[in-house]
């Protein structure tokens, strides 16, 4: 996939303000500080798009932004929550809950793992909760350039471990770097296969809806057939009584 154009559409405050097309989404998410930013401007090639703070946890919004007019890149608020109050926090969490369990357009949530750390309590608590609600995810290991390829790989390594214990199987897992554009085009084409998986299925959706509607105009014509001849019998049985 090639992103010809990439513009931010709206902020939402809650689920019920985000926009009503129905432009299939992916939102990404992660903890504060994990590169968000970053790595959506990377991958929208536009350095401007998504705000980066030197602060982190400045995302306190649902934002869309619409990509090649086709579908939404949803940038969500990171579950680290930074210096927010515990008010804020309650706040957050639960819209971004509603959002993630009640939006239908949704299609995949892109999970923002710092590849420079060891595994966060709070990343697997978030992919828990993913699973038992039964939300589609990969994860995108950032920052892949910052702490040096052995170290990555370990860290990875070690994330890897800490899933299989409470996991059957790994998810689908893109390495990236924001600066040096790692993950780019692997990113881009899983979420051009996803809305393309996406469209067929909506297609096949559609087509076995037309066909149930066509077995059931049959059944009425077939029906209103048969009331017409057992009238005609009826007619016939009334002239020979004559």
């Amino acid at each position: 996939m090639i992103v010809k154009t990439a513009t931010f559409f709206k902020s939402s405050g809650s689920i019920g303000d985000c926009p009503k097309n129905e432009f299939p989404e992916f939102a990404f998410i992660g903890r504060s500080n994990v590169g968000k930013s970053s790595l959506i401007n990377m991958i929208c090639n536009n350095k401007k798009l998504a705000h980066i703070s030197s602060n982190p946890g400045k995302t306190q919004c649902i934002n869309h932004y619409v990509i090649n007019d086709k579908w939404y890149l949803v940038d969500l608020p990171g579950y680290g929550y930074a210096k927010v109050s515990k008010t804020k926090r309650v706040v957050f969490s639960k819209m971004i809950q509603d959002y993630l369990a009640k939006r239908k357009t949704l299609l995949t949530v892109v999970v923002l793992i710092d590849s420079r750390l060891e595994p966060q309590e709070n990343d697997l608590e978030f992919l828990d909760w993913l699973g038992k609600k039964e939300l589609p995810f990969i994860i995108a290991f950032t920052k892949s350039d910052k702490a040096g390829s052995s170290k990555t790989e370990q860290n990875i390594g070690l994330f890897k471990q800490a899933l299989l214990e409470t996991w059957s199987e790994l998810p689908y897992m893109i390495i990236t770097s924001a600066e040096k554009k790692i993950g780019k085009e692997e990113l881009l084409g899983f979420i051009a296969e996803t809305i393309k998986d996406h469209k067929a299925e909506l297609k096949e959706k559609k087509d076995l809806e037309e066909l149930a509607k066509s077995e059931q105009r049959k059944e009425v014509y077939i029906e209103e057939d048969e009331y017409e001849f057992d009238d005609f019998n009826s007619v016939e049985e009334d002239d020979n009584n004559f």
